[in-house]
């Protein structure tokens, strides 16, 4: 283990609860493999003291810090400037100390796209099907469409809160990029099926299939999937979703959240460093 020093650089998580979390884990490993003088930690903090803890961290100068809940978009009145994938998004989950400017990121839509050219797509000119509109489907089509994706078409819950954000993200996302952009009724099921028939990638972005609802599946029936579709879904408690066993068994290449919390992890890593970070390494590590 490296030893602290007087030149320590430190990174650390701001949310509420984090006792679980394996950030640490993530991350001190690979400082130590890179043999870099850095620590990070978890803090935990909720969003009512998330002012006095961003000045607490400037005042010692950290080298920068991850946010998770329920801090995301909290933060953004406490930053002096935004990536702009963090302007389009409207939340941050890694922060920068540029020369004592605190600039925000958000790394899970990054996180995901690696996780989805690792199995062999890239996504310019492709079309997507997204389910959800929160904060991780919010990440993912925004940089799929920065990444040039053709279409996109995402599928909600006609009485979600979050329908008005996601229609303005939207709305924006067309006015800066080249990818055109559906919004469409999940109940709508003929039109799910003509989406994911055109589609090279299909992404779950909800909850559906999280443990203890593993029954639980984005989609009807097997009939919605087709032999060459990548399918992913950003849960990876259970390992394997419904949807994925779905997935495999119609011919799909399929890959479940965890990936996607790894390479968003390294990108903050890289941010911090401008290392890579070790992702074999952290994995075998994690026990994954």
């Amino acid at each position: 283990m490296i030893p602290i020093t007087g030149h320590t650089q430190l990174t650390g998580l701001l949310g509420s609860p984090v006792a679980h979390s394996i950030s640490p884990m993530m991350h001190n490993t690979g400082f130590q493999a890179l043999e870099l003088d850095y620590a990070y930690l978890c803090f935990d903090v909720k969003e009512n003291k998330l002012q006095d803890a961003v000045k607490g961290l400037r005042a010692l100068n950290v080298k920068g810090f991850n946010l998770t809940m329920p801090n995301k978009n909290k933060i953004l009145e406490y930053l002096d400037d935004l990536s702009p994938a963090a302007r389009l998004i409207g939340a941050v989950n890694t922060v920068e100390n540029r020369d004592g400017r605190f600039v925000g990121h958000n790394t899970d839509g990054i996180g995901f796209m690696r996780s989805v050219r690792e199995q062999g797509l890239h996504v310019k000119g492709k079309t997507i099907t997204l389910m959800g509109i929160g904060g991780a489907a919010t990440a993912i089509c925004t940089q799929a469409a920065l990444d040039g994706a053709g279409r996109i078409n995402v599928f909600a819950r006609m009485t979600s809160q979050y329908l008005p954000r996601m229609q303005k993200l939207l709305e924006r996302l067309e006015g800066e990029t080249a990818c055109e952009i559906h919004l469409c009724d999940n109940e709508d099921k003929e039109a799910l099926k003509e989406s994911v028939d055109m589609s090279a990638l299909f992404v779950n972005a909800t909850s559906v299939g999280m443990s203890p609802h593993m029954e639980a599946c984005i989609l009807p029936d097997e009939s919605f999937l087709h032999p060459g579709l990548t399918v992913g879904d950003i849960i990876y408690n259970p390992w394997e979703t419904r949807l994925l066993e779905m997935a495999k068994k119609a011919g799909c290449k399929a890959f479940n959240g965890y990936s996607m919390l790894l390479y968003q992890g390294a990108e903050a890593f890289r941010i911090w460093t401008g290392k890579e970070m070790p992702v074999e390494l952290v994995r075998r590590t994690l026990g994954r």
